[in-house]
């Protein structure tokens, strides 16, 4: 247990470890849960944020190299050992979120129109697995060039049916994850197709339950929860070999500390990409409309997945989401300090608290003319000279907003 000792954050020396801080870590753009400071620059942002922190004076930096990229080092390691038989890769954004846009566009319109399509069966148990594992790659490949795109559109993109829009969803926020971790294309692959159909056997279930807008009885959660094997039974018929997509299938609704179903495995005895459907499983339900649950904005999402982070999914994971979507992913509704409203359309990985947004509603929540694009990096401040930045999510529909009839 450290012995932290509380200082005002003006008392802050390069070098010092920074233990806690006095308001909680996903208020603030530090990555680490922990770390080590580095330069003034550190010091600077502290004070962006807190008033003071607690220190633990008997740790030292070490004296061979950056502490930051030691600690960085050693996020990297325990990374690795959750995949130990895979080269892990580190992705960089090889286009800007706009120029990725179109790309994107067409890589999820296909996605969609596949999903809607092979979905549509309830009498059919086989699914077009070739035409599946085709339409995924373009989203694949976009993602891998820069995941803010398809995350824009994820988020933009409203299908007709919370089945195919959860789909399409889980693929999306699967693959971000497993690009985030390195993992090579093969695996996004898997996750790709894993992430879209490891609820297909939803679709065995009566819709009725389905869309209840009631508590369900113990019996009736029971027949729901059947869904699981469902799909494993789908999956395997539609010639499903992939060991990873089938595991995505059984056991997506375990949790780590051993609460989930149908067999209450815990920590390592749930396969990894079933860890890694958990969550992507879970944000996306959070932040979808359902008949029997409201909408979380995307910011109490990751805030409820980083509360459960070593109960329900596991730490480091749950860590590397934050890292791959951010607190305010694209797509999310924000009102920033100036009291214009705006959307996020890009996600500085490094700085989480500062994306990209396109301004809609100006201070007065009167609809813009022309949508004004800022990039929350670069624009600290507003003409009047006050500091700019984001206050908070605001819901879906927000003072009448329609996410999906933004067009760029």
């Amino acid at each position: 247990m450290l012995k932290t000792e509380k200082i005002n954050v003006q008392d802050l020396e390069v070098g010092m470890f920074v233990a806690e801080l006095d308001r909680p870590w996903l208020e603030t753009p530090f990555l680490i849960q922990g770390f080590f400071v580095d330069s003034e620059e550190d010091i600077l942002t502290l004070s962006r944020f807190c008033e003071h922190v607690y220190v633990e004076r008997s740790v030292k930096a070490h004296p061979e190299g950056p502490a930051r990229k030691l600690m960085l080092a050693a996020e990297s390691q325990a990374v690795e050992a959750l995949f130990p038989d895979t080269k892990l890769s580190n992705y960089k954004d090889s286009n800007r979120w706009n120029v990725e846009l179109p790309k994107a566009k067409a890589a999820l319109d296909t996605l969609a129109d596949t999903v809607k399509s092979l979905l549509e069966f309830r009498d059919r148990v086989v699914l077009d697995l070739p035409r599946i594992k085709k339409a995924v790659e373009p989203m694949i490949d976009s993602i891998t060039r820069n995941p803010d795109a398809c995350l824009w559109l994820g988020r933009m993109r409203k299908l007709d049916n919370y089945t195919y829009q959860h789909s399409l969803g889980c693929a999306i926020w699967c693959v971000a994850l497993g690009r985030q971790l390195g993992l090579p294309k093969s695996d996004l692959r898997s996750l790709a197709i894993g992430g879209l159909l490891f609820d297909v056997g939803k679709l065995k279930v009566d819709r009725e339950l389905l869309l209840a807008e009631r508590p369900l009885s113990e019996s009736e959660r029971e027949v729901v929860q059947k869904h699981v094997q469902e799909s494993v039974k789908v999956l395997r018929k539609s010639g499903v070999i992939n060991k990873d997509v089938l595991e995505m299938g059984a056991y997506h609704h375990e949790r780590i500390d051993g609460t989930g179903y149908p067999f209450k495995l815990a920590g390592h005895n749930i396969p990894i990409f079933a860890r890694i459907a958990a969550i992507a499983d879970s944000y996306d339900a959070m932040i979808s409309q359902r008949p029997y649950a409201a909408a979380k904005t995307p910011a109490e999402a990751i805030k409820t997945l980083y509360d459960e982070k070593g109960k329900a999914f596991q730490a480091e994971l749950v860590e590397e989401f934050i890292q791959a979507v951010g607190i305010y992913p694209a797509g999310s509704l924000v009102e920033l300090s100036s009291g214009e409203v705006a959307i996020v359309v890009a996600e500085y990985r490094t700085r989480r608290l500062r994306p990209q947004v396109i301004v809609v509603l100006d201070e007065n929540k009167e609809a813009l003319i022309e949508l004004k694009e800022v990039d929350l990096m670069e624009v600290t401040h507003t003409a009047k000279g006050k500091p700019l930045e984001i206050l908070g999510s605001l819901e879906a529909g927000a003072y009448g907003i329609d996410l999906a009839s933004i067009e760029l």
